[in-house]
């Protein structure tokens, strides 16, 4: 699948589409941009004198009125109708976090962070990036994001342990979130609370293509919620 994603970096929390199926979406446009062309063309043929129509290029009918008006509704239709079934189909991704134990070593609470397609429909992966912001650090919105070994790099150096205070998820290109058949969700990664303590954010940018081949993509912050809602469950 061709086109352009952007890369400037935004860090909301909202979903939003980056990018259209050039097949399923520019195409039909193209081809009803065209029509409206002829059409304009037609109509002024239609208004121009007898004797102006026998001179180039004023000769050159392109489609006769019964055949453009036929191909202006189907093409008409089909931009209507993608645009519909697209929205149908659009994925809803969502993200929960909660204190819990059993995800990381040793059975110790953790902030377990899961994700879920609260659409109706099956939606891909496309790409699934880290970045990772420590405390005392800014924002850096212009930092690369990178892979779960990037990630995973940056919290050992950080002191924490993979297994006992982080556990991070990485999901492949291709793989599939399933739409709304339940409300579980899919761990993305748990955090003891001493990791919790020392990472400001730790963000997870998600791009998933659905059944029409638009591309979504949303952006959570793993670490949002972690501290507002109280302490982690007691043994």
């Amino acid at each position: 699948m061709s086109g352009t994603v952007r890369d400037d970096v935004s860090l909301c929390d909202a979903q939003r589409r980056i990018r259209r199926s050039p097949l399923l979406f520019a195409v039909p446009l193209v081809f009803l941009v065209l029509l409206l062309v002829v059409l304009v063309w037609e109509t002024i043929r239609a208004n121009v004198s007898a004797g102006t129509l026998a001179e180039w290029p004023w000769r050159l009918q392109l489609l006769d009125g019964e055949a453009l008006g036929s191909l202006l509704a189907v093409a008409a239709g089909a931009v209507l109708a993608r645009a519909q079934y697209a929205r149908t189909v659009r994925p809803y991704l969502g993200w929960r976090g909660t204190w819990a134990k059993g995800e990381l070593a040793g059975g110790v609470p953790a902030w377990r962070v899961g994700i879920m397609n609260g659409g109706q429909h099956l939606a891909v992966v496309e790409s699934w990036d880290f970045k990772v912001v420590l405390r005392g650090e800014r924002g850096r919105p212009d930092a690369p994001w990178g892979s779960l070994l990037d990630a995973s790099g940056e919290l050992t150096g950080a002191g924490l342990v993979d297994g006992a205070d982080f556990r991070l998820i990485a999901f492949g290109a291709g793989f599939p979130l399933v739409g709304a058949g339940s409300h579980e969700t899919v761990l993305m990664g748990a955090f003891s609370e001493e990791c919790v303590g020392r990472v400001r954010s730790l963000y997870v940018r998600a791009r998933i293509t659905d059944v029409v081949g638009d591309t979504h993509e949303r952006i959570m912050d793993c670490m949002r919620g972690a501290r507002a809602s109280g302490l982690p469950p007691a043994d």
